[in-house]
């Protein structure tokens, strides 16, 4: 009995892990760049003395969904996609570099040039930090060009390019605040042959209507499994008043 009790509870906790998984996605469909959490179950044998007479269910991410969102057109020249494969680095929460496929950059009142999570992009020296400016240009392969204030058309000034890099996708991970990273730690190195494409933004990779019917699934299991729960208890209320007749 208690095996059955095992598999069941542990097949509803994990569910509702998977659960919250498919409600994160869903909630970063209007995130630029955001690239879909994978998940899958598979059932673990439970180690210890002897045999392994016990399993539980266990959900997994076994990788993140790497197909590349739509790219629409905004016009502002501070919106940039990357062109094809490829990720912009930029300087994660606790200082590393981390790389991720948002573009949506803004210039605060620093001259720090970020994206929409407030995350520093990085160029060639490390964040990029633009001086006050008439008018800005990004070229696709990362250099940012401006105008700088009160000068002539013709003084144009190259600032910096932004970082942009290729690793394999087998070597990259995804963290919980969103962001890749090399599995073996360090920083990629930047690649020539990585474009950009200015006034586009790429939108999020999530099939909205997958992840509905993956709710749907994934709810009706919860379900199921609360079921063999109860069936479970009533089976050993069914077997305890056998042996109180004995």
């Amino acid at each position: 009995m208690d095996r059955m009790i095992y598999v069941a509870m542990s097949g509803a906790k994990e569910t509702l892990i998977a659960q919250a998984s498919n409600s994160n996605n869903l909630a970063n469909v209007n995130t630029p760049g955001f690239m879909e959490d994978l998940s899958q179950f598979r059932s673990m044998p439970v180690f210890g003395q002897g045999f392994p007479t016990r399993v539980y269910a266990l959900d997994e991410r076994p990788n993140i969904n790497f197909d590349k969102g739509s790219l629409q057109s905004t016009g502002n020249p501070l919106d940039l996609a990357v062109k094809g494969d490829g990720y912009f680095a930029v300087q994660a929460a606790d200082g590393s570099e981390a790389y991720t496929r948002r573009g949506d950059l803004k210039v605060d009142a620093n001259g720090l040039v970020t994206n929409g999570e407030g995350l520093p992009f990085i160029g060639n020296g490390g964040p990029i930090a633009l001086p006050p400016y008439e008018r800005l240009e990004i070229a696709p392969d990362g250099t940012i060009t401006i105008l700088p204030e009160g000068a002539t058309p013709s003084a144009l000034a190259i600032i910096d390019r932004i970082k942009m890099v290729n690793p394999p996708m087998e070597s990259l991970i995804k963290g919980k605040e969103g962001l890749l990273r090399l599995k073996e730690g360090g920083e990629a190195d930047a690649n020539a042959s990585t474009e950009l494409v200015s006034g586009m933004i790429e939108s999020s990779n999530i099939n909205v209507a997958d992840a509905l019917v993956n709710m749907i699934e994934l709810s009706r299991k919860f379900e199921m499994q609360v079921k063999m729960m109860r069936t479970a208890e009533d089976m050993d209320k069914a077997s305890a008043g056998i042996m109180n007749m004995s």
